[in-house]
Parts: C-alpha cells; sequence; structure tokens
C-alpha cells in the first residue's frame, strides 16, 4: 500500500505545505479545499462540533483530490484516538503534549503491538479487504502520521525530553495556547512570545523533526523554517470573502 498526496510528496522534498483548517460538517469543503490545491487539510475535532461520522466524510471527500487529510482529536486518550486511526486519516494531531510520557502515549495510541498499543479494527485502510492486511500492518509503522503539539509554557520547559521521544513523526506550535500559558492570550506579536516561539522551532528542526503550525504570517513561519502550515480556516475564508464583497458593494451603493 502507498499512500500518495501532496503533503507526503512535499515532506520528502523539504518543500512547505499549505492548508486550511476543517470546522463545518459539510463535506464539500473539504473537497473544495482538495480540488482548489490545497496540501492537506486540518480536521478539527477538537475545537469544532464535528462526530466522528463527520470527520469519515471529510476523509472520504478527500480522496482523489491529492490532499492529506489530518484529524486533530480532543487529548492525549487511546482510547479517544483509536477510532479515529480506523477510518484512515494521514495524521493524528495530539493537542496538549505537555510531557514526554504524554508524547510516549500519543505515538503509543497510534502503533499496532509490539510498538504501541493499537487496536485492531480496520476497515476503510484496508479498502475493505481490497488491500493485503498484513501490507497495511507493515505500512502503519509510518502512517498515519504521529503529530503532538506544543502548546502550553509547560511543553516549551519539558521540550528537550519530549524531542528525544521515538515515533513522533512532527511536532505542531500552537500559538494562540502557548500565549495564554503566558499570560499573553492571543497577543501574537509579543516579543517574548516570538522568542519562544522562534527557540522551540529551532529545537524542533535540529532534532530531525517536521514542523507545522496552524498560524497566519506564512514569511515569518518560512524564516522558521515551517514544514507544514494551516495558515486558514473554512469559515475564516467564508468571512473573508463575504467581508470584502460587501465592501466592493458599499463603495457604490
Amino acid at each position: 500500500m502507498k499512500i500518495e498526496n501532496r503533503l507526503f510528496e512535499n515532506l520528502e522534498k523539504a518543500r512547505t505545505s499549505i492548508g486550511s483548517i476543517i470546522s463545518m460538517s459539510d463535506l464539500i469543503v473539504s473537497e473544495l479545499a482538495g480540488d482548489c490545491g490545497m496540501d492537506f487539510v486540518w480536521i478539527d475535532a477538537e475545537h469544532a462540533p464535528h462526530t466522528i461520522q463527520d470527520v469519515q466524510r471529510h476523509l472520504i471527500a478527500l480522496r482523489g483530490t491529492g490532499c492529506a487529510g489530518l484529524v486533530r482529536v480532543r487529548s492525549c486518550d487511546p482510547m479517544l484516538i483509536k477510532p479515529y486511526l480506523d477510518i484512515a486519516p494521514d495524521g493524528i494531531i495530539v493537542p496538549m503534549v505537555n510531557t514526554p510520557e504524554q508524547a510516549e502515549s500519543a505515538v503509543a495510541a497510534c502503533r499496532y503491538p509490539t510498538t504501541g498499543i493499537r487496536g485492531c479494527g480496520v476497515r476503510r485502510a484496508v479498502r475493505y479487504g481490497a488491500e493485503d492486511f498484513f501490507d497495511y500492518v507493515k505500512y502503519s509503522e509510518k502512517w498515519p502520521l504521529v503529530i503532538c503539539q506544543i502548546e502550553h509554557i509547560d511543553a516549551v520547559k519539558n521540550l528537550d525530553a519530549i524531542l528525544k521521544v521515538p515515533g513522533v513523526d512532527s511536532f505542531c506550535i500552537g500559538p494562540c495556547d502557548l500565549s495564554g500559558s503566558m499570560g499573553i492570550l492571543n497577543q501574537m506579536n509579543d516579543p517574548e512570545l516570538n522568542k519562544v516561539i522562534d527557540e522551540v522551532a529551532a529545537k524542533i528542526k535540529k532534532a530531525g523533526k517536521w514542523l507545522g503550525t496552524a498560524a497566519g504570517d506564512f514569511p515569518r513561519w518560512k524564516e522558521r523554517s515551517v514544514d507544514w502550515l494551516a495558515g486558514i480556516s473554512d469559515w475564516g475564508a467564508m468571512a473573508a470573502g463575504i467581508r470584502a464583497f460587501k465592501a466592493d458593494c458599499d463603495k457604490v451603493r
């Protein structure tokens, strides 16, 4: 089994990928993002009101578009993560990973024994029996990607130990929650926040891990050598388009 999408291709070529956050339940928004050239979508099952059926529909909508589907779960809980694995995402994003033990738990949740503790219940990932199960098990050693979010000052303090945990493919910096844990919620231009982010990004890259984020200011993140960035959302793009259209109309009406 070989999974092909633009995100994986870009990671192999050291080319930055751009993506969109999906918070709406309508599967058309994921299909649209893929057809419009997004390298990946970040299906947010932490903050958005998605059911697991919604998430599966988004993943199905992406098939054939060349766009990868990453799913952010609600917490670092193996029993919570397990059913998402069986609907075949390209990556699992685990929020608030603040200790090496939590990073170890995230990896174990996403991998079968003897590496991890993932339960066996594949369906979609083996194309309902069209793919050989044992070929899939071999491929599942690296798919989906295991992505840990660094989004709290406690994670920053424990970062050196977290980065040593084997099996984490990528680390994702969460600037907003990180700023909140520093007492400066959503003050994205704060010098101390950006100093911390610069240091964290540099350590992630030095450790040989892929660096990701969900944030704007793409040029600034390119300076940090970001590998993937979700810089727009479905509702944000819609709101921006509506406001721009209204502003143009207001000039002449």
